[in-house]
């Protein structure tokens, strides 16, 4: 079953990435705008920021990330663009919907700051279920080897007919840590670095962006990153 968006209307709790193109030197007020927003003033039933994020390495200086959270997909699909009608300084912006998949369990938002990277797969999908699979096997000991967070993966609806798009997640604690997550050491490092490549071979593309977080709760971020 599917609604005019062509997304499956039985699911519940929908993640919306937001894509925003802010006019130049004023992504820190629409931030501040969205963060404000009656949309997100009452989160019984209705939807609430999951957070925001400014650009580090790979977006342009004004382009925010932002993902919100609905009920349902009939909620998200009527009003998750309205979060920024008649916000200023917004040139334009995407959204994609987004289902959960082995993460996050929870919907409870990131608070913590650190260089978060959005990493974008698609997928064959004769090659899903063992992507999932290296995914799973690889989190425990990347995120105690590099001190590092899975946050989330996501899964892109609609599905294409022959691929599956999806959004990974990961938090380090800083841009460093990215770089040494990248270089193993030890032999357990050896290993799971081995099962990620092997993650990444099976699929078609892959890019990736990070960002810090403008919503976090325990430090500001004011490096001019890009």
């Amino acid at each position: 079953m599917s609604d005019a968006t062509g997304v499956d209307a039985t699911m519940s709790q929908i993640y919306v990435h937001h894509e925003i193109s802010c006019a130049p030197r004023h992504w820190s007020e629409v931030a501040e705008q969205v963060q404000n927003s009656s949309h997100f003033e009452n989160s019984v039933g209705n939807a609430f920021l999951y957070g925001i994020w400014r650009s580090q390495i790979g977006l342009p200086r004004d382009v925010l990330t932002m993902i919100s959270v609905w009920p349902d997909t009939k909620t998200a699909s009527s009003r998750s663009d309205d979060i920024l009608s008649g916000l200023r300084f917004i040139n334009n912006h995407k959204t994609k919907f987004l289902t959960p998949t082995l993460r996050p369990k929870t919907s409870e938002p990131p608070v913590k700051q650190g260089n978060y990277a959005f990493r974008w797969f698609e997928t064959p999908k004769e090659n899903y279920d063992k992507f999932l699979q290296l995914c799973e096997e690889a989190w425990s000991s990347f995120e105690s080897s590099f001190d590092s967070q899975v946050i989330g993966l996501w899964r892109q609806q609609p599905i294409d007919k022959d691929s599956v798009s999806t959004l990974l997640l990961t938090r380090r604690p800083d841009l460093s840590m990215w770089e040494r997550s990248k270089i193993p050491k030890t032999i357990e490092e050896k290993a799971t670095r081995e099962k990620l490549s092997r993650r990444y071979d099976l699929c078609d593309n892959t890019v990736v962006f990070t960002t810090t977080l403008i919503t976090a709760r325990d430090a500001k971020d004011t490096v001019s990153w890009s």
